[in-house]
């Protein structure tokens, strides 16, 4: 019985990490796929504006 103790906490974490995967794979792409591609390319363009200022500050 020792082996079943020992076992069964790989195997839900196993479970648990494929169910994880899955629901991954299947959130990909969709209807919401073009407005979670605008949310990062505006977070994006936000930091890169954020680090050309902070440059432009630092050598002026």
């Amino acid at each position: 019985m020792d082996y079943v103790s020992a076992l069964l906490p790989p195997v839900v974490m196993a479970v648990f990490f494929i169910g994880v995967i899955v629901t991954m794979v299947k959130s990909q792409g969709g209807a919401n796929k073009a407005k979670e591609d605008a949310a990062v390319d505006a977070a994006l363009a936000r930091a890169e504006s954020a680090r050309q200022a902070s440059k432009g500050d630092a050598q002026g």
